[in-house]
């Protein structure tokens, strides 16, 4: 059996310098190597330089997965950052849809080694891609979830983590993050018109995080300038600012504007697999 560690960085692979925590070399692939039985073989693809997860984007998730294409056979463990893990966790569901692959995502919020969370976490991790199901999961705080809609909602505390049921997904158009420019953007009350119009005048396209289950301010200058860029090509995709329930169009007449213009309905899509879906599809 191939087990294949691709290993991006993070406060798991870290260790105290005089400057304070920073990578170390060496440190997770040795941790996982004298865990695994002795029928695993270990295949290593390590990021030079190491990288806080605050710098992960579209060119690193397409190095995961080419690194991901490149060992067919083996199943996948990729250790990562906290802070950005749920952008990577809806990047590597919707681009792996269909191809049965078995990828586990692991952090920690205490590096390896400092009795905290990382190494039940990485047990954790190397139990579930030696024996579970396929799909792309988090192993976290003694849990194994979907990483399709996963939310970061505590920034300090071990059980930092919960995943968010997402629609099944499909095979998505391209299965490669190409250039865009893209981002999330949050109504609030008394947000100017001018001020959405002004940022996605710079976007290729935008998810939009709407009110409760789907509803914005009464302004028609603010649907006009969706209509606006929906007509010159900008996807705009909507999702709740709940943690959950996600969106349900029609039920307010508040939100009769948003689908009026051309707002996408992104359902029960966290902001970043909404995100992701605008990339992809």
């Amino acid at each position: 059996m191939e087990l294949l560690l691709i290993h991006t960085g993070g406060t798991i692979g870290m260790a105290e310098t005089p400057a304070g925590l920073a990578p170390k070399a060496g440190l997770v692939e040795a941790a996982i190597a004298e865990r695994l039985p002795e029928h695993v073989t270990l295949r290593t693809q390590v990021f030079a330089p190491l990288l806080d997860s605050a710098d992960v984007g579209p060119t690193h998730w397409n190095a995961m997965l080419d690194a991901i294409s490149s060992h067919p056979q083996a199943s996948v463990i990729i250790t990562h950052g906290t802070d950005t893990m749920a952008f990577t966790g809806a990047a590597l569901s919707q681009a792996l849809a269909g191809e049965n692959r078995k990828v586990v995502l692991c952090g920690s919020m205490v590096p390896l080694g400092q009795e905290g969370d990382a190494d039940g976490n990485l047990d954790l991790a190397i139990a579930t891609a030696l024996e579970a199901d396929p799909g792309v999961h988090l192993a976290f705080a003694y849990k194994v979830m979907e990483a399709a809609g996963l939310v970061k909602h505590n920034s300090h505390e071990a059980d930092a983590f919960r995943a968010q049921p997402q629609d099944p997904l499909s095979a998505p158009r391209r299965r490669r993050f190409e250039e865009k420019k893209l981002a999330i953007l949050t109504l609030s009350p008394g947000m100017p018109a001018d001020g959405i119009e002004a940022i996605l005048s710079k976007l290729d396209g935008a998810v939009l995080r709407l009110f409760g289950s789907g509803t914005a301010m009464d302004d028609s200058a603010l649907i006009s300038v969706l209509a606006e860029a929906v007509a010159a090509g900008k996807r705009i995709r909507g999702v709740s600012q709940c943690e959950a329930g996600g969106l349900m169009p029609g039920s307010y007449a508040a939100g009769a504007g948003l689908w009026g213009a051309g707002v996408e309905n992104g359902g029960k899509q966290t902001p970043e697999a909404a995100l992701i879906h605008l990339w992809l599809n």
